[in-house]
């Protein structure tokens, strides 16, 4: 992409209306705009970030066999009723509001009402199961607090994944050995994975424990203590003497073990990047999915949920990678691999510019070209705010001296390569 393309303009000031530094960059960048409190609009740039961590993401679902479906925003009161979840005493982050005619529906919050009523029509015996169903759907949440820019809002785009097993043996094995590694990966991919703990958290009423990946990250509103030799961490409304007999796997511990255990342990503030957990026949029950088993017995089905906020995941990259200058951006889910800043006043760098700019388009590299009229210092500004991993200088200084000025985002100096080496 060609810079002058792009509608969109940097920011010289921070926002006034914001404190966090995922916000303040990201709106400074041109990667989004605040429509108000806890909303935002995702721009080219932003939008070109977003799917790429789509994309990461789906492919990590569908490794693991699950199918992708696209379900509907409003929601039926019925279904809810029946799983008492309609309730603003029991769900109090609902937003819901009138059709036509006066009738009341829902803003998607979650799906897992809608899906098991869908799939009464397509479940029937046991060897239609297991099913594994995931979208990418924006939800809706009446947030008291909405606030972090991208990591508490009231509209986002979730990736939620649901499973449906026939018994608790098959359901585990997808949720220990498929999910979980999944969920890993994801993390890894989007430059997150040194720095996410599978956490154990409330299991609520369905059970011992539920499944938290928490990334580490100074924003964030959760306190964990993580365990370095185990690689996981426990969330501070559950650390307590059985839930360390649980993650060290000492059904016998003592008070005395406790505190030495407790004490080896690394407390972090943390942002919750996922989710995972089993809740059994809770909606299978009152919504009536069944299936019959190898003997014609009417069971009733067995389901999990499993999601991730996708701006949250894009908005906690930003909180960890930065400078006071912008963005670090990872490879994998950066706008572009390489910023060129061409020296518009000078007829050769403009030539050659565009000849790199052709070359790694024609290589399937991504790139963005910065042609507008602007001072080399005002395009290494926005270079460094937009955060691309690859920024190349092409001016006559450069051109002088044996090529291009090359820099990765992450370093203080750039170095003078040739041409041809950046497209070899």
């Amino acid at each position: 992409m060609k810079q002058t393309q792009l509608f969109t303009k940097t920011r010289r000031e921070d926002p006034k209306d914001e404190t966090s530094i995922n916000a303040k960059l990201l709106i400074k960048g041109g990667f989004i705009h605040k429509e108000m409190a806890g909303v935002y609009s995702f721009l080219p740039l932003g939008l070109i970030v977003l799917n790429k961590i789509i994309n990461i993401i789906r492919e990590e679902m569908q490794n693991i066999g699950a199918e992708e479906v696209w379900l509907s925003s409003l929601q039926d009161p019925e279904i809810w009723k029946k799983t008492n979840r309609w309730d603003e005493t029991v769900v109090d982050s609902w937003l819901k509001t009138k059709i036509s005619g006066g009738a009341e529906v829902g803003l998607a919050l979650t799906h897992e009402e809608p899906l098991t009523r869908l799939l009464k029509s397509h479940i029937n015996s046991y060897k239609d199961l297991p099913k594994y169903i995931f979208q990418f759907q924006t939800k809706f949440r009446n947030e008291v607090r909405a606030q972090g820019g991208l990591l508490r809002t009231r509209e986002f785009l979730m990736k939620d994944m649901y499973s449906f097993n026939i018994n608790t043996a098959e359901q585990d094995d997808f949720y220990e050995n498929k999910a979980i590694s999944a969920y890993k990966n994801i993390f890894a991919r989007v430059g997150l994975g040194d720095k996410t703990y599978l956490t154990f958290a409330s299991g609520g009423i369905f059970a011992k424990y539920s499944h938290e990946f928490q990334t580490v990250c100074e924003a964030g509103e959760d306190t964990i203590f993580i365990s370095a030799e185990k690689k996981i961490a426990i969330n501070k409304e559950v650390l307590n003497l059985e839930s360390l007999k649980e993650v060290f796997s000492e059904p016998d511990m003592s008070n005395e073990s406790y505190e030495t255990h407790k004490a080896n342990l690394i407390q972090e503030k943390a942002v919750e990047v996922g989710n995972i957990f089993r809740f059994g026949s809770k909606y299978s029950k009152p919504l009536g999915l069944t299936f019959k088993d190898s003997t014609g017995k009417e069971m009733e089905v067995l389901g999990g949920s499993y999601g991730i906020g996708v701006p949250r995941l894009m908005g906690v990259v930003c909180e960890i990678y930065n400078d006071k200058n912008g963005i670090i951006w990872p490879e994998s889910i950066a706008p572009f691999k390489y910023h060129i800043l061409c020296d518009t006043n000078h007829k050769e760098a403009v030539y050659q510019s565009n000849l790199l700019y052709d070359n790694l388009k024609s290589n399937g590299v991504s790139v963005l070209l910065d042609d507008r009229e602007e001072t080399i210092p005002t395009k290494i500004y926005d270079a460094d705010l937009i955060g691309c991993p690859y920024r190349v200088i092409v001016s006559p200084r450069s051109l002088s001296t044996g090529g291009v000025e090359l820099k990765n985002r992450k370093e203080t100096k750039g170095r003078i390569v040739s041409l041809q080496s950046i497209v070899k």
